[in-house]
C-alpha cells in the first residue's frame, strides 16, 4: 500500500489528517475525519483492523469507507469509490443489491449467499461470486444510521461446484458405457481390482494397472489412514446391500501434498463382465475439498473474532471496577487462566536492565505450584528468550523438551513444573515493562486465539493497573498524576466543593465536545444545564455527601444530536470534592445486547433437542413398568422387547443425528427414505401417543383404507410428525374426548387426517399454527406444550417428504383437524426400491467362549443372556484387573470390554490383553457410549479390532461373530 493510497486509515491524528489530504471531502456528506460522530469512528475502526473485504456505508447517502481487503473486490473502481454512495459504486448491479440494502437500513442482518459481478480488474472484465453479511449500523439511540458489511469472495467455491455439477452429470454415463480414464472394478468372487493407468496414477503406482489387477485390501491400505475405515464401511455396505457406492477420500503423495478423490460405483453383472464386478470411476475433487476448506476456515475466524469479543467484554467488566493494581493482575490472570484452561498464568515486571524479571503475582489451576515472589533471570532458559523479549517478539514453545531452542534448556523449564509456554513482552516507550505467561505442565499446541486473547488481556490488564495506580495515588500525587489522566483512555474530571471545574482531561473533553479554555474554571452546572434536576445531579451530590464512591451507567448526547452510552465513577476527592471517571461503553452495550441474543437463541435450541427426544420415552417407559408389575408368557414379552427395541432404535437415532451441531443449527434433516406402508406408520404413532391419550381416557378411533398405501419417506421422521400430532390433539382435548385417524386416497396422494372435539382455536391461532413458538404468544392455559416446537417440527418434516400440513378449527370449543398431505407411491415403485426384510437373530451353531468386561452390572447382565442365548459359551468380570488373571487361565476369543473402565479404561485393558501371550490373538470389540472419530482412532491404536457405539447394534455384532467362527472352526 502507497502513501497516495486513500483506502489506508488508521484512527491516529496524523492519519487522520492525511486522510484528509488525500480525499476532496467537499464532495461528500460526511466530512473530514476530525468531525466524524464517534459511532462512524468506531465502526471505521472495526473496518480496518478486519482480515476480510469490509465496508461501512454512512449517513442518507451511504457513502462508504472500505479496507484494503476489499480493494480486490472493486477492480479499477479504486481508489474513486472512496467516499461514494454504495449504489452509484455498484450501479450495473444496483436492482439486485438495492432490495437487501432496504432490509439492512430496516434493521435485518442478512447473508446473501453467491452473488455474481462481473468487476473490471488488471486483466480484463472477469466474473466473480461474492457473499456478503450486511447488518444494519445503529447510534446509541437506536435509530439506523448506516450499514457494515463484511465480504467473502467465493469465486473458487462457485467454479467448484459448477465443475462438480457437470461431472455428476457424466457420471451415469460414464458408468454404463466403458470403462476409460478414471474407472475401477472389482470382481466380487476373488476381489482381484483393476485400475485403469489414470486411476493407478493417482495412487502413484503405476503397477497397479497392470493386466493381472491388484488385491483391494492392498488398495484400500494405500488410503489416507483416517479415510481408510470409512472407506471400508462404504465398500462392504455397497456390496452386501447392492447399493450405489459413493465415497470422498485422500490419497498421500510423495510430495506430501494429499489429493482428494471422490469414488462412485455400482454392481454390474452380465452383459457388462462376465463375472460379476463392483465397478464405476473415480474423480479428483481436490480443488473443491480446498474452496470448502478455505471457507470453512474464514468463518471459524468470524467465531473466533465473537469469542475474542465475549472474553474481552467479561474481562473488561471485572478489572474495572478495581482500584489495586495487584487485585487486577490476579482478577485478569484468574480471568484468561480459567477461559484457556492452563495451568498457570504469570505476570512479571522486568528490570530496568530487562535481563532479570520478578513474578509479582499469578494464577494456577492447582497442577503447577505458585511463582509469586520469584526472580528469575531471563538467560537461565537460552540466550533466545531475552532477544525474542527485548525485541518485543512473542516466545510460543509448544514442547520444550523437543524445540530445538529450548531443548538444552529442559531442566531450567522443568524446576518450574513448565514443559510448554507462551511469553509476551509488553514493550512501552522502547522499554521492556513486563512479560505476560502461559504455562502448561504438558505438551501443548498454542493457537492463534489463545495468543490474541493472552495479548488483549495483557493490553487491557496494563490500561486498568495504570488507571488503578492513577485513582490510588488522586488524594496525594494529583500534581503528579496529569501526565497519565491525559494519555489514558478514559474520560477524567476534577470538580471542588463549589461545583468549579478544576481539570478535565482530553477523552473528558472528547466526550462532552467541549475545549479546555471553555471547560477548567467553570461551573459545572452552567456548562452541563442539561443535567440539573437529572439522575447525574443526585448521584454527584450523594458521593460528595457521603464520601462514598459510586457507579451510574447513562445515556447522553454529543452535540450532533447522537446519543451514546457513557459509564461514570464517581469518587470523593480532596477538600470534600468528586473525581469523575468516564467511558464510552456503546461497543460493550452492542456485545452485551448481542450475548443475550445468543443465550436465548440457545435456550431455544435447547427446547427444541428436548421436544424430539421426548416422544420414544413413553411407550419405553410403559414397556419397562409392564415388565416390572405383571408376569407375562413368552408372546407378550417378545412383543414388548420388540417395542422397546424400537423406541431405543428411534431415540438412537434422534440423538446421532442431533450430535452433527453444525447440520441441526443449520436446519439440515437427512432423510432415510424407503417405500413405507402408511398403515404401519400409524400404527407405530399411536403406540407411541397411547400412554397420554390413556391417561386422559380418551376415545381413538381409526378409519384407514383397506388396501396397502404406501408412501416414499422415513419411517421415523413420519411416525415422529403424526405421533406429535396425536400428541397435540389429546393435550387439548377435555378428558375422556374422542380423537379420529382416518386416511384416504385422492389421486396420487394420501391424506391423513387426525380430528378431535377438544378445545379448538381462534381464527387468528389457526393462521399462526405451524410458526416456531408461537405457543409463547398465547395466554398460559393454552402453553401446556401443543402449537410450539411441535407443530412447526411437523410443518418442516412433511415439507422434506414434499407433502403438506394444514389445520382448521369452527372456533373455540369446537374441535380442530389436521391434515396431512403425502405424494403416494404406487405399488410397483414400491416393489422396487423395498429393501430386504431385517433377519431375525440365528442361534449360533458353533458356541464361542466370549468375555464381557462392563463395570454397568446390567448392561454386562443383559448382553451376556443374549449372547447365551445365542448358544455361545459367556463370561462376566466387571473389575479390569480380575478379567486379565480369568482371561489366561480360561482363553476366551472374543472380548467384549467397555471402554470407561473405573479402575483401568478399556484401551489400556486392550493393550494388557494384546501383551499376554495366552490372548494376543483374540478378537476384541470395544462397547462404548464414545462414538467421536477420535475415540475410535484410541480404540483401533490400542488393539481393538472393532467399535461399537452404546446401545449396540446387535445385528452388526452377532455378523461380526459368525465370520469369527468361520474362521475358527
Amino acid at each position: 500500500m502507497t502513501n497516495n493510497d486513500p483506502s489506508t486509515f488508521i484512527c491516529g491524528t496524523s492519519e487522520m489528517e492525511n486522510l484528509t489530504r488525500r480525499m476532496d471531502w467537499n464532495v461528500t456528506d460526511l466530512g473530514p475525519p476530525q468531525r466524524w460522530p464517534t459511532e462512524l469512528k468506531i465502526a471505521v475502526e472495526q473496518v480496518f483492523s478486519c482480515s476480510l473485504p469490509m465496508f461501512v456505508a454512512w449517513g442518507a447517502k451511504l457513502e462508504v469507507v472500505y479496507n484494503d481487503a476489499f480493494i480486490g473486490l472493486l477492480g479499477t473502481k479504486h481508489p474513486k469509490a472512496m467516499a461514494q454512495p454504495h449504489l452509484e459504486i455498484w450501479a450495473e448491479a444496483r436492482e439486485s443489491i438495492e432490495p437487501y440494502v432496504k432490509r439492512a437500513l430496516a434493521g435485518e442482518s442478512l447473508l446473501i449467499k453467491d452473488m455474481s459481478f462481473d468487476i473490471l480488474r488488471g486483466g480484463g472484465l472477469e466474473q466473480v461470486w461474492v457473499t456478503f453479511f450486511y447488518s444494519p449500523l445503529r447510534r446509541s439511540d437506536g435509530n439506523i444510521v448506516g450499514i457494515q458489511c463484511v465480504c467473502v469472495e467465493t469465486t473458487d467455491k462457485a467454479n467448484a461446484i459448477t465443475k462438480h455439477r457437470e461431472s455428476e452429470q457424466r457420471l451415469q454415463i460414464l458408468l454404463d458405457a466403458s470403462s476409460s480414464i478414471g474407472t475401477w472394478s472389482v470382481e466380487l468372487e476373488t476381489n482381484v481390482t483393476y485400475l485403469d493407468a489414470q486411476f493407478a496414477r493417482l495412487f502413484q503406482d503405476d503397477a497397479m494397472a497392470a493386466e493381472g489387477g491388484t488385491n483391494l485390501e492392498q488398495l484400500i491400505n494405500l488410503i489416507h489412514p483416517e479415510d481408510r475405515q470409512r472407506v471400508v464401511d462404504a465398500v462392504t455396505w455397497a456390496i452386501e446391500n447392492r447399493t450405489p457406492y459413493d465415497a470422498e477420500y485422500r490419497i498421500p503423495q510423495k510430495s506430501g501434498q494429499d489429493i482428494w478423490i471422490n469414488a462412485r460405483g455400482k454392481i454390474y453383472g452380465s452383459p457388462y463382465f462376465d463375472k460379476e464386478r463392483f465397478a464405476g470411476i473415480a474423480v479428483d475433487i481436490t480443488r473443491k475439498k480446498e474452496t470448502e476448506l478455505a471457507l470453512a476456515r474464514e468463518i471459524k475466524e468470524l467465531e473466533a473474532a465473537k469469542s475474542r469479543q465475549a472474553f474481552q467484554v467479561q474481562i473488561a467488566d471485572r478489572i474495572r471496577p478495581l482500584a489495586n493494581p495487584e487485585e487486577v493482575v490476579a482478577v485478569a490472570s484468574h480471568q484468561l487462566g480459567t477461559y484457556l484452561g492452563v495451568a498457570r498464568v504469570v505476570y512479571a515486571e522486568a528490570d530496568d536492565s530487562g535481563k532479570t524479571v520478578r513474578m509479582n503475582a499469578d494464577w494456577t489451576n492447582g497442577e503447577l505450584p505458585s511463582m509469586a515472589g520469584v526472580v528469575l533471570h531471563l538467560d537461565d532458559f537460552g540466550l533466545f528468550v531475552r532477544q525474542d523479549i527485548l525485541a518485543g517478539k512473542t516466545l510460543v514453545i509448544d514442547d520444550v523438551t523437543s524445540d530445538d531452542r529450548s531443548a538444552a534448556y529442559a531442566d531450567a523449564y522443568a524446576a518450574n513444573g513448565v514443559c510448554s509456554f507462551v511469553a509476551i513482552p509488553l514493550i512501552k516507550a522502547g522499554r521492556l515493562r513486563a512479560i505476560l505467561n502461559l504455562h502448561d505442565s504438558r505438551p501443548h499446541y498454542w493457537t492463534e486465539h489463545e495468543i490474541a486473547l493472552a495479548q488483549d488481556m495483557l493490553d487491557r490488564t496494563w490500561s486498568a493497573m495504570e488507571s488503578a495506580r492513577a485513582q490510588t495515588e488522586l488524594r496525594s500525587q494529583r500534581d503528579h498524576s496529569q501526565y497519565i489522566f491525559d494519555t489514558m483512555n478514559e474520560g477524567f474530571v476534577m470538580i471542588d466543593r463549589d461545583w468549579t471545574v478544576r481539570y478535565i482531561n482530553a477523552e473528558g473533553l472528547r466526550l462532552s465536545d467541549r475545549v479546555g479554555q471553555q471547560v477548567v474554571g467553570s461551573n459545572h452546572w452552567e456548562m452541563w444545564s442539561e443535567l440539573v434536576g437529572s439522575e447525574v445531579e443526585t448521584l454527584y451530590r450523594r458521593v460528595m455527601q457521603t464520601q462514598l464512591p459510586e457507579t451510574m451507567e447513562v445515556q447522553y448526547a454529543h452535540l450532533d444530536g447522537t446519543v451514546f452510552c457513557l459509564e461514570l465513577r464517581v469518587y470523593p476527592s480532596m477538600e470534600d470534592g468528586i473525581a469523575l471517571f468516564c467511558r464510552d461503553i456503546t461497543s460493550r452495550k452492542v456485545a452485551e445486547e448481542k450475548l443475550t441474543d445468543a443465550d436465548r437463541r440457545k435456550d431455544d435450541f435447547l427446547a427444541m433437542l428436548a421436544h424430539e427426544l421426548r416422544n420414544p420415552l413413553a411407550p419405553i417407559g410403559a414397556a419397562a413398568e409392564l415388565l416390572q408389575s405383571v408376569k407375562l408368557d413368552e408372546e407378550q414379552v417378545r412383543q414388548t422387547s420388540q417395542i422397546i427395541g424400537r423406541q431405543v432404535d428411534h431415540m438412537t437415532g434422534l440423538v446421532n443425528d442431533l450430535l452433527d451441531m453444525s447440520r441441526v443449527t443449520r436446519g439440515l434433516v437427512e432423510l432415510d427414505t424407503a417405500p413405507l406402508n402408511i398403515g404401519d406408520i400409524i400404527t407405530d404413532a399411536i403406540e407411541q401417543a397411547m400412554p397420554l391419550i390413556e391417561s386422559r381416557r380418551h376415545h381413538i378411533g381409526t378409519q384407514l383404507t383397506d388396501d396397502a398405501t404406501l408412501v416414499l419417506g422415513d419411517k421415523k421422521r413420519l411416525v415422529q410428525v403424526i405421533t406429535n400430532l396425536l400428541s397435540n390433539a389429546a393435550k387439548y382435548t377435555h378428558e375422556g374426548g374422542h380423537l379420529l385417524i382416518q386416511t384416504k386416497v385422492r389421486d396420487a396422494h394420501v391424506h391423513i387426517e387426525i380430528s378431535d372435539d377438544g378445545m379448538g382455536m381462534a381464527p387468528d391461532l389457526v393462521a399462526r399454527a405451524f410458526d416456531l413458538f408461537a405457543q409463547a404468544e398465547r395466554t398460559s392455559d393454552r402453553s401446556s406444550g401443543g402449537l410450539g416446537l411441535g407443530l412447526a417440527l411437523v410443518k418442516s418434516l412433511v415439507e422434506l417428504h414434499g407433502g403438506t400440513v394444514t389445520c382448521k378449527s369452527a372456533g373455540l370449543g369446537n374441535g380442530s383437524t389436521f391434515s396431512v398431505c403425502l405424494p403416494r407411491l404406487l405399488a410397483d415403485e414400491g416393489s422396487k426400491l423395498a429393501q430386504d426384510p431385517d433377519l431375525a437373530l440365528q442361534k449360533s451353531t458353533k458356541a464361542l467362549r466370549i468375555m464381557i468386561v462392563d463395570d454397568n452390572i446390567d448392561a454386562a447382565v443383559m448382553l451376556a443372556m443374549l449372547l447365551e442365548a445365542s448358544g455361545h459359551e459367556v463370561l462376566v468380570e466387571h473389575s479390569a484387573r480380575r478379567a486379565l488373571e480369568r482371561a489366561k487361565a480360561e482363553l476366551p476369543l472374543v472380548f467384549l470390554l467397555d471402554i470407561g473402565l473405573p479402575e483401568m479404561d478399556g484401551n489400556k485393558l486392550a493393550r494388557r490383553l494384546r501383551s499376554q501371550p495366552e490372548n494376543a490373538k483374540a478378537t476384541l470389540i470395544a462397547i462404548t457410549g464414545y462414538g467421536q472419530e477420535n475415540d475410535h482412532k484410541n480404540s483401533l491404536a490400542a488393539g481393538f479390532d472393532y467399535h461399537f457405539v452404546k446401545p449396540v447394534d446387535i445385528k452388526k455384532l452377532f455378523a461380526i461373530l459368525v465370520q469369527i467362527e468361520s474362521k475358527h472352526f
